[in-house]
């Protein structure tokens, strides 16, 4: 394990509490077409756990965090930008077959 790399989970969580996030256009219709308000975004975030790391990411880094709303319904929030003053919510959604068994695994 890489101990030099950063704590995304950590990272998100803080800048969700501090009410430091933006959601990408892209985050935003997919937000909408799963049914996800901005709220179980931030909840999710506050909660959840890295999933997936996207360290070379030519965006820059990234990752996928799994947590759940106050319904106790998961969802994935992939992030980055966590140097900048606002992280970045790429992309949200529901994890569902065919692509998640579960929130924290693929099916292959």
């Amino acid at each position: 394990m890489n101990t030099d790399m950063p704590n995304y989970a950590d990272l998100a969580r803080d800048k969700s509490q501090q009410g430091r996030i933006r959601l990408s256009h892209h985050a935003q219709v997919e937000r909408v077409n799963e049914n996800i308000r901005t709220d179980d975004i931030v909840e999710a975030l506050r909660n959840g756990q890295a999933v997936e790391t996207y360290p070379n990411d030519p965006r820059g880094p990234s990752t996928l965090i799994a947590g759940q709303d106050k319904q106790s319904r998961w969802i994935h929030v992939v992030c980055g930008n966590f140097d900048q003053e606002y992280m970045l919510v790429i992309t949200v959604y529901i994890p569902q077959l065919p692509k998640w068994k579960d929130p924290f695994t693929r099916e292959r």
